[in-house]
């Protein structure tokens, strides 16, 4: 009889270990995801070990531990963002889909293990260095869609790193190769992915930039040492009769808040237009609530309004959460709008701004309640001499605010 027990536990034990999905081999591994049927957006990522793996963007560097197996499939998630990978495992190869299920994007994803190289390189050695400024056109033959962005890279022999600054924002860090006369540069954080080829010249690049594979543009750049964007404390402004900002939006725990409550009152605010799903939202809020938690003996507080594509409230404030849990944001963020992302629906909800041109947007609040400055977009740590400006910027007019009675 006890023979009988035991054969049955035996079976059961066996069969779990049937089923106990392969993990990832550790080491680093290349991924392609397949954008056109001709164009593949490739980057790498490490496996440290069975629940923990980073992925490579040039100095960005996200550590992923959301991580499950089931069978022989694994997916995993960056933090924050909704996007994830789904994949089957097998012979050292992953082969699956990135998905972001409230855009229903789905894109063909590939990795294969042992892999290094981010891009290959069939001309060794190149006479052309695209180290420097260039001045950008997107879509240059629209009128309607075309828009500016300054080009700027770092060369060092075929490897190539840097990004397009633009009024909105930066495309984050981009990493890639100067391959004879191409250029090919890539990025994938979870949200986006982004693909930039282009035909170079010493002085002049002609190209397409690939977002997923649901959009592309082609663009067209010129070196340009002496090019700026424009202001970007110029871009937004409060319509005339205005001179405040006023508000009322739920926080996670449906608590209603507005600029007139207390803890806003003779205080210096920074009020946050943003996206728990743009990258660039993700970059200042995390430059945010480091400042945030370093000066909290100070009159400041920081309130978030966040404008959200997912098609449920309850999905948007899931998305709050844990953008608020992975950064450890202790100041409010409210949910303003959800089911579109769109601009000019944000708009409709802060009538006062003459338009929300980006996600993000700070509004910088003295502690009489007026409005003393629109920042638009934000110049993230892959733009190097312009985030340290930013920086600087930023604390020497909160602490003249602060100044002030």
């Amino acid at each position: 009889m006890r023979k009988l027990l035991i054969l049955p536990i035996i079976l059961l034990f066996l069969s779990c270990n049937l089923n106990r999905p392969e993990a990832l081999q550790e080491g680093v591994w290349r991924a392609e995801l397949q954008i056109t049927d001709t164009e593949t957006l490739p980057f790498n990522f490490e496996v440290t070990s069975r629940d923990a793996l980073k992925i490579f963007n040039a100095d960005e560097v996200i550590m992923i531990t959301d991580i499950t197996y089931s069978n022989d499939t694994i997916v995993f998630k960056t933090p924050v963002f909704e996007g994830y990978i789904k994949a089957v495992v097998k012979d050292g190869t992953l082969n699956g889909s990135f998905i972001k299920e409230s855009l229903d994007r789905v894109v063909p994803f590939f990795a294969e293990y042992g892999v290094e190289t981010r891009f290959d390189v069939s001309h060794k050695n190149t006479a052309k260095n695209i180290t420097g400024n260039w001045e950008t056109m997107f879509s240059p033959d629209s009128e309607d869609d075309k828009y500016i962005a300054k080009g700027v890279f770092k060369q060092e022999g075929s490897k190539v790193s840097g990004t397009f600054r633009t009024t909105t924002g930066d495309y984050r860090y981009l990493e890639g190769v100067l391959d004879g006369n191409t250029m090919k540069l890539s990025t994938f954080d979870g949200a986006h992915a982004f693909l930039f080829t282009a035909e170079v010249t010493d002085s002049t690049m002609s190209g397409v930039f690939y977002s997923g594979n649901h959009w592309k543009e082609p663009f067209t750049a010129k070196r340009n040492k002496d090019f700026e964007l424009p202001d970007a404390n110029k871009l937004t402004f409060l319509n005339e009769g205005y001179d405040a900002l006023e508000f009322t939006f739920p926080d996670v725990n449906g608590n209603q808040v507005s600029l007139s409550d207390k803890r806003f009152n003779n205080k210096v605010v920074v009020v946050q237009i943003m996206g728990t799903w743009c990258p660039n939202c993700l970059d200042e809020s995390k430059y945010y609530s480091e400042f945030y938690d370093n000066n909290t003996e100070k009159d400041i507080e920081f309130v978030a309004l966040a404008f959200e594509y997912v098609k449920t409230e309850e999905k948007a404030f899931n998305s709050i959460r844990r953008l608020q849990v992975d950064v450890g944001i202790q100041y409010p963020i409210l949910l303003a709008q959800y089911g579109t992302s769109s601009k000019s629906k944000a708009q409709e909800k802060l009538p006062m701004l003459n338009h929300v041109l980006s996600y993000p947007t700070s509004v910088f609040i003295d502690k009489k309640g007026k409005v003393r400055k629109i920042h638009t977009g934000f110049n993230g740590p892959a733009t190097g001499e312009k985030f340290t400006e930013f920086k600087e910027e930023f604390t020497g007019f909160i602490e003249n605010l602060l100044l002030e009675k």
